[in-house]
């Protein structure tokens, strides 16, 4: 296979410089606010770049979705190469001044959200660049998202919106265990239960009293051992908390849940018995708000070859492409669940999501940007 681009077409030094502009910008999803400072930043340089750009105002309290087009609309049909991103991190505003400042060690580069994904975000926008400036003849939709990292409440719709017109999809989520891109993913639901009791002296009338700690506890056990991790399912109870003091027999009890399943039958299966659990004591009331957050992401025949395809760009590169199913979700999983052809995992190389470790290799940035821009060209003719 011949490409158009390689590692050494990017000018890896000035996309390091402005990565660190990105970085310095924190963007925590809740901070709308931040998130659109960043989001300013990127559609000036989109702008720059001659891309058509449109900015759609935040909803639901996040940040705004920022979405570019590498060709002008022409007002025909055709289809489009679909690359998703995300702005918002998981880190706080004040990260990068104490427990995770911007640094460089060897070929580490550190900083809140760097690895998870605002490297990924700047190379599919260079990616962009590339293949335009080396001719590439159909649309590149790439939308850039405020609130992935608390489900991409505000920006599914339009994201599923222009999958609809993608022959594929690409995600630059950043690479998983050494480089390897993702092919498929687990779904995610999320529930909320509320146990409701009733509350009593501890002391002078403990028999009036009905415990919904200790009937949330009996839940906790029941909705964990739904996990059965050779069926790829997981159902953790992520936080529980409930009671107004030592001596009151407490009257509420709430937990957050986390389920995660390989397939939409399975899915089916868990929610279902997970929204039809009940106490076993009249006295106590359950209530179960929730739903699938993510569906899962199966790869598909077309995503089986879009894989092989870009293996096979990625190994011109000097690149040893693998494809891993991971247990996380992205906005990968809505393509996914479309039927568009979907791969994920596309951007930097590194390690440390969500943790004070967090950190990419700049020796990924060149090539895996010279991969994203290849894909970006070549995939016109498939």
């Amino acid at each position: 296979m011949n490409l158009t681009i390689s590692a050494k077409d990017v000018d890896d030094k000035t996309l390091i410089e402005e990565l660190k502009r990105w970085v310095e910008v924190e963007t925590p999803t809740s901070d709308a606010a931040a998130v659109n400072r960043l989001v300013d930043r990127v559609e000036q340089l989109g702008r720059q770049a001659g891309f058509e750009v449109e900015r759609l105002p935040g909803t639901l309290g996040f940040g705004d979705i920022l979405s570019m087009r590498s060709l002008r609309s022409d007002g025909n049909s055709q289809k489009t190469v679909l690359v998703l991103a995300h702005l918002d991190t998981v880190h706080s505003a004040g990260v990068i001044n104490s427990q995770l400042p911007l640094r460089q060690e060897d070929d580490k580069l550190y900083g809140p959200g760097i690895y998870d994904m605002k490297s990924g975000a700047l190379m599919a926008l260079e990616a962009m660049k590339l293949a335009v400036r080396h001719g590439t003849k159909i649309p590149v939709d790439l939308i850039f998202v405020p609130d992935e990292e608390l489900g991409s409440l505000s920006s599914r719709a339009f994201m599923e919106t222009a999958a609809k017109n993608a022959d594929y999809a690409l995600v630059v989520e950043p690479a998983r265990d050494g480089g390897k891109v993702v092919v498929a993913r687990k779904g995610l639901a999320m529930y909320d239960v509320t146990v409701r009791g009733r509350a009593a002296h501890a002391g002078a009338r403990p028999q009036d009293g009905r415990s919904a700690i200790r009937a949330a506890a009996r839940l906790v056990l029941e909705l964990e051992a739904l996990t059965d991790t050779r069926r790829g399912i997981t159902v953790t109870v992520g936080t529980i908390q409930g009671g107004t003091g030592r001596n009151t027999v407490p009257a509420e009890c709430r937990l957050q849940v986390d389920v995660r399943v390989p397939n939409e039958q399975i899915a089916e299966e868990i929610t279902s018995k997970i929204e039809a659990m009940k106490p076993d004591d009249q006295d106590i009331m359950f209530d179960v708000s929730g739903q699938m957050n993510r569906p899962p992401f199966a790869q598909s025949e077309g995503g089986r070859r879009l894989f092989d395809f870009a293996a096979e760009i990625a190994k011109c590169l000097g690149i040893a492409l693998e494809g891993v199913a991971a247990g996380g979700v992205s906005d990968g999983n809505f393509t996914a669940a479309l039927a568009v052809p979907t791969l994920d995992g596309l951007g930097a190389d590194g390690a440390g999501s969500h943790t004070f470790d967090e950190h990419i290799l700049l020796s990924s940035i060149a090539p895996r940007t010279a991969l994203l821009a290849n894909l970006m060209i070549s995939l016109q003719a498939k």
